[in-house]
């Protein structure tokens, strides 16, 4: 059968099932795939950490180096954030270069972390003006089957948790770092992203990716432990009436608060 054909004949299952107040994997509007975090499994990272959203799955990996900190911030450290879509992962994803789903899924993460303020980016200074730890936080994506940014912030947040930084001293002007010694990073948060997808007026949380494909518009909302929004993504060419922008914002506060808890049990 023509893949074209195919396509149309499963958009038109997705939304009819939509319209009757069904989804196709039979979750209610609000409820996310089962979440599964594991940290620690990339031994050579100094944080790390796997997990499965439903059958979307990645793996994040962070890593220190010294560096240089930035003029306008010289005794706090830096983070980089880098999303790898592979085709393995998803025969629509290309090699090369990063695209711009790859970016804005860097942005939407990096971003999350960096306005939440989780991590105390002055105790990665090592000598003020001079040198500091680089933050890298590297996201590969596994198997793609919808909402990557709550499943890349969830993995990168969880990796940075069980982050653990050498040792570093300046002597004569270079830094010796002692990688035997090593002391949790320091972190005061733990932001979660709630994805919702517009389909047809309803509001769907942690969207599939055959949800995705029929999908209006999408908001990505980031929530830190106090509840406070962090961050927001707007994605997708539709826009959000202003009566559910509202209820998109409250329902992703009440998820996060439960998505925290689920992922917090787990460690």
């Amino acid at each position: 059968m023509d893949q074209d054909l195919l396509a149309r004949i499963k958009r038109h299952e997705v939304l009819e099932a939509i319209k009757a107040g069904e989804r196709v994997d039979g979750r209610d509007f609000e409820e996310f795939r089962p979440i599964e975090v594991q940290p620690d499994v990339i031994a050579k990272a100094n944080g790390s950490a796997l997990v499965r959203l439903g059958n979307t799955q990645l793996v994040v990996g962070v890593k220190l180096e010294v560096g240089t900190p930035y003029p306008d911030s010289p005794d706090e450290g830096a983070l980089a954030v880098n999303a790898e879509l592979v085709p393995l992962a998803d025969p629509t994803f290309e090699p090369g270069p990063p695209d711009e789903n790859a970016i804005e899924l860097s942005r939407v993460v990096d971003r999350g972390i960096r306005e939440s303020e989780m991590i105390d980016m002055k105790s990665l200074c090592i000598e003020e003006g001079e040198h500091c730890w680089v933050t890298f936080v590297d996201i590969h994506v596994l198997d793609h089957d919808g909402n990557l940014f709550d499943a890349s912030l969830l993995g990168s947040v969880t990796a940075l948790h069980r982050t653990r930084v050498p040792k570093a001293e300046v002597v004569d002007d270079e830094v010796e770092v002692d990688e035997t010694e090593l002391t949790p990073l320091e972190v005061r948060d733990f932001p979660v992203s709630v994805t919702i997808a517009l389909v047809d007026e309803h509001l769907l949380v942690d969207p599939c990716l055959d949800e995705e494909v029929v999908m209006d518009a999408r908001i990505t909302v980031t929530v830190t432990e106090e509840g406070r929004i962090c961050a927001v993504q707007k994605g997708e060419r539709g826009s959000l009436p202003e009566h559910l922008l509202d209820d998109a914002i409250d329902l992703a506060v009440k998820k996060a608060e439960e998505i925290r808890g689920v992922v917090k049990a787990q460690l």
